[in-house]
């Protein structure tokens, strides 16, 4: 049996964007209420009836919103251009190793505006 897994989380942060055209509002500071959906895809271990126990999706959350939350974005190595798309892979690239079965990270920038990173950030 195959199955989809989705975890939900969400941030408050901060951060401007250095490389768009000059006078666009979001080379200023601002922030945001970020909310990050992570999804698994894969077998459920007949053993123990999950696919992966969601304390380990946590775990390796835990380590990025300790990072994020109430902080400035730009400021995180690896982050100096925090777009939605460029922080779906660094959230995708953080987790990778630790989460099996990751198929998807969903960044929620605002309540209408997202970006989906499927298979490998690279």
């Amino acid at each position: 049996m195959l199955v989809e897994l989705k975890k939900i989380y969400s941030f408050e942060a901060a951060h401007q964007l250095p490389r768009v055209p000059a006078g666009h509002k979001c080379s200023r500071t601002h922030g945001h209420s970020y909310r990050v959906e992570v999804g698994l895809r894969g077998p459920v271990d007949p053993t123990t009836g999950w696919m992966v126990d969601f304390a380990i999706i946590d775990e390796a959350w835990g380590h990025l919103f300790r990072q994020f939350d109430h902080y400035t974005l730009n400021d995180i190595a690896g982050l100096d251009n925090p777009t939605c798309e460029n922080l779906c892979a660094f959230i995708w690239n953080a987790m990778a190793d630790k989460v099996p079965h990751l198929a998807a990270v969903t960044v929620w920038e605002t309540a209408d505006s997202c970006c989906t990173l499927r298979g490998s950030a690279g």
